[in-house]
Formats: structure tokens, C-alpha cells, sequence
């Protein structure tokens, strides 16, 4: 699938009047800086100018493309099939007005008039797609940077959305396809290519119901056995599995089959938005973690939080040896704890955070870390981030900076840094959670 997220060209069908959905996404495609051909198509004509480049609506696609995206009535897209069927690759299908308002026959007459020509669909009744690494952003959703999170939604709403929260919480992004109806290529599908595709590193996939469950659960067993998938099942109550099934066609299900389903096949399921990111940042820094966790904290409270939350979640607070408790008592203060959590009190600077993380790093009774700093003041939350980048640590190590202004500038030299923060100590401690289920 190639061909649908590193185009090298691309045809965008509809209306291109001021707010019009063909128009936002060719905007899209020409602000995020695609270097392949781009042909508007509409059968009045005419021009459009867009990101201060002008171009020529032509009636009619005469000549290949790798990917149609295609925002016109629903009536219209099946026999729009048979005019660019042998010109196309792969259509997107932007279009609603099928399946999920009970429109099958429609439905299936598009799948079949693009199987004749050996075309693959996406949608209909989709939010588009982006290639982030192809450069290209075939949807009207928000664009995103760069990264190694794949996207697979079934909602359009929710991707967009999810892109968005993504921007704040400072993730990247590979690829994001929303699918919508499914009617050809699905969930499976996706799951499959991206397992496969060397820029994506974490897949997060966003489900209400599927048709095929044996075939799912063979990709989802395919891809986690290649890189971490992160599931949020939506339809989990009965009222749920109503609405998802009236939003996009396809039956919910149990949601029990599900979760032993995502169990089974060794993918992380979380409940809510907030969780699939904090996943989603713990795979992009590393892929697995051990059970026992050492905290380092320069305040007590945030500290006791954490244990409680990683206590709660099944993990364990690793048991420092002897020797490492030596080491931090031969250059801590003597007001300073040394057991576990590691209160460093509240004046710890950039020699106190960086020592400290070093020796418990070394100790072969932690598995991970997790440092957390609430800045006074008179200590430059920027110091303890750069005590954190530069400590030699070759285990997981996953911080909490907070909160506000007096963590900004720190927090932005960790993301330079390509080191995640997690804005709340029972945060830290689910990311820790999670990279502990690989």
C-alpha cells in the first residue's frame, strides 16, 4: 500500500469553492510540502489557487496516478470508478452516505465497480489519510509532525482529534489512515502493512467493531509480534456497541471476545485517549520495561503518588543493594533519602540528578526509572533536564516534570532530546505500566 502513504502523485476530486472538503485537502497536501504532481479534477473546470500556488481543474483525469481522493455525492462515486479505474492505484474515499446510513447496495456496487480494475478503497465515509515520511497529507484534518506512531482509526472524528491532542502532547507521527466504513480495505489490512513499514515503530489503533475476527486476530497477532500496538476499543457497553454500530456499519460485538482477542495476541489495550498517548510516547522511547522501578523524585508527595500508582498497577519497588545505597549516602546530603523513593529534596541540582540517576542506573536490582522533578524557584527546571539527558543510563527511564511555567523550558530541552514527559507522577507510572506488558 505504498502507493496510498508515499504517493508520487496524486488526483483530488470535488468542489474546490472556499470551504469545500476537496479544497482543505488540497490545501493540506500543498502546505505540508508534497514534492509529487497534484491534479484538482472537476468536471466544471476551471482554477483554484491554494498555499499561494495556483492550479488547473481539469474536467477529467486523462493520465496515472498513484492515489484519487475523492470528495464528491456518494451516487457519484461509483461510476466516477469506471472513468479513473484504470488510472488509479488506490482511491480514498472521503465520501459519506453508504453502509452507515443503510445505503449496502451502494456500497457494495463501489467495491465492486473498483475490484473490476484491481483498485483498493479506503472509506468510504473516511476522514482521508496522511504519509508523514512521504510528505504527504491527504485529509483535512490537522497536519502533525513527523514521527514513528502509525494511526489507524475507524472514526474520522476521533483521528482528528487524536492528531490534534498528539500535537500537545508532543508526539510524532508516521502515517494516520482513518477507514472509516471499511468496505474494502480495513482494519487487518492496516495493521499488516504498517507491522511491516520501517518508519513506524508503535501502531495505535482506534476500533469500534469488526466483521472478520478470525482475520483480525491474526494481524493483530502479526504486527504485535513485530512492534508494539496500542488498542482502544470503543462500544464496550451495550448502549456503546449500539452506537458504534450505527456510526459506521459494523457490529460492535462483545466486548469480552475483544479484550481476550487483544490479550491473546499480545497488544496493549488502554481506555481512553489520555492512555493511548501515554503508551504510544513509553513505545516511541523504548520497547519494553521490567517490572522494578526505582523512583527519584526532589519532593515527597509526587514521589508517595507514584508509588502508590505503580504498586496499584502490579509493578514493584525495586529493592536497592547495599552498595548502591552507599554510593548515594557517600555524596547526598545527609537530609536526603536513600531508600526507594530517592528524595533528592526540593534544592537538587543538575549534579545531584544526574549522580543519583547514574548509581541507581547501575544497580542490577532496577529494572527502570522514573525521575520526577518539581522545580523550585531558584532551581532551573532546564538544569535537571539536562541532568537527565546527560546521565549514562541504559535502562527505561521515564520523567515527570511538572507543572506550568517552571518546567517549560526543561521539558522542551527533553523533547529536543527525544525524551518524553509525562505530566503527572500516576502518568509516568502507567507509561512504566505499560512498556511492562511487552
Amino acid at each position: 500500500m505504498d502507493f496510498f502513504f508515499y504517493p508520487s502523485s496524486v488526483a483530488v476530486f470535488g468542489s474546490f469553492r472556499e470551504g469545500a472538503i476537496a479544497r482543505e485537502i488540497l490545501r493540506n497536501i500543498v502546505e505540508g510540502g508534497f514534492d509529487g504532481k497534484i491534479i484538482p479534477i472537476n468536471p466544471r473546470g476551471g482554477s483554484v489557487k491554494v498555499a499561494g500556488e495556483s492550479f488547473e481543474i481539469r474536467p477529467k483525469l486523462e493520465e496515472p496516478v498513484d492515489t484519487a481522493i475523492i470528495a464528491v455525492p456518494a451516487r457519484a462515486v461509483p461510476p466516477l470508478m469506471d472513468e479513473v479505474g484504470p488510472l488509479v492505484k488506490g482511491a480514498v474515499v472521503i465520501s459519506a452516505g453508504f453502509s452507515e446510513v443503510g445505503n449496502e447496495e451502494l456500497e457494495r456496487e463501489l467495491v465492486g465497480r473498483a475490484g473490476k480494475y484491481g483498485v483498493r478503497v479506503i472509506g468510504p465515509n473516511c476522514a482521508g489519510i496522511f504519509g508523514l515520511h512521504g510528505k504527504f497529507f491527504g485529509s483535512f484534518e490537522v497536519r502533525v509532525k513527523p514521527g514513528g506512531l502509525a494511526l489507524i482509526s475507524q472514526s474520522g472524528a476521533f483521528g482528528g482529534a487524536a492528531l490534534a491532542m498528539g500535537n500537545d502532547e508532543g508526539i510524532g507521527f508516521s502515517a494516520f489512515v482513518s477507514y472509516g466504513n471499511a468496505a474494502d480495505l480495513n482494519e487487518s489490512d492496516f495493521l499488516e502493512y504498517f507491522a511491516d513499514d520501517p518508519n513506524t515503530k508503535v501502531i495505535a489503533l482506534y476500533i469500534e467493531g469488526v466483521r472478520d475476527g478470525r482475520r483480525f486476530l491474526e494481524a493483530l497477532r502479526y504486527a504485535s509480534s513485530r512492534k508494539p500496538v496500542i488498542v482502544l476499543k470503543a462500544g464496550k457497553s451495550e448502549s456503546g456497541a449500539r452506537a458504534a454500530a450505527s456510526h459506521t456499519g459494523s457490529l460492535a460485538g462483545s466486548y469480552d471476545i475483544y479484550r481476550a482477542a487483544f490479550r491473546q495476541a499480545g497488544a496493549v489495550e488502554v481506555g481512553e485517549m489520555e492512555e493511548l498517548f501515554d503508551a504510544a510516547k513509553a513505545f516511541e522511547m523504548y520497547g519494553k520495561a521490567g517490572k522494578r522501578v526505582a523512583i527519584i523524585t526532589n519532593s515527597g508527595g509526587p514521589g508517595v503518588l507514584a508509588t502508590d500508582r505503580l504498586e496499584r498497577l502490579g509493578l514493584q519497588m525495586a529493592k536497592l543493594s547495599g552498595e548502591t545505597v552507599d554510593e548515594l549516602r557517600s555524596f547526598l546530603p545527609p537530609q536526603c533519602s536513600v531508600g526507594n523513593p530517592i528524595d533528592l529534596i526540593a534544592d537538587a541540582n543538575y549534579e545531584r540528578y544526574r549522580r543519583t540517576i547514574e548509581t541507581v542506573c547501575r544497580d542490577e536490582n532496577v529494572d527502570s526509572l522514573l525521575v520526577i522533578c518539581v522545580p523550585p524557584i531558584f532551581v532551573p527546571g532546564e538544569d535537571v533536564a539536562r541532568a537527565v539527558i546527560d546521565a549514562r543510563c541504559g535502562k527505561p527511564l521515564v520523567v515527570n516534570f511538572m507543572a506550568g511555567e517552571l518546567v517549560r523550558g526543561g521539558v522542551r530541552l527533553l523533547e529536543k532530546a527525544g525524551i518524553k514527559n509525562f505530566p503527572t507522577p500516576e502518568r509516568a507510572a502507567r507509561a512504566i505500566h505499560w512498556l511492562s506488558l511487552r
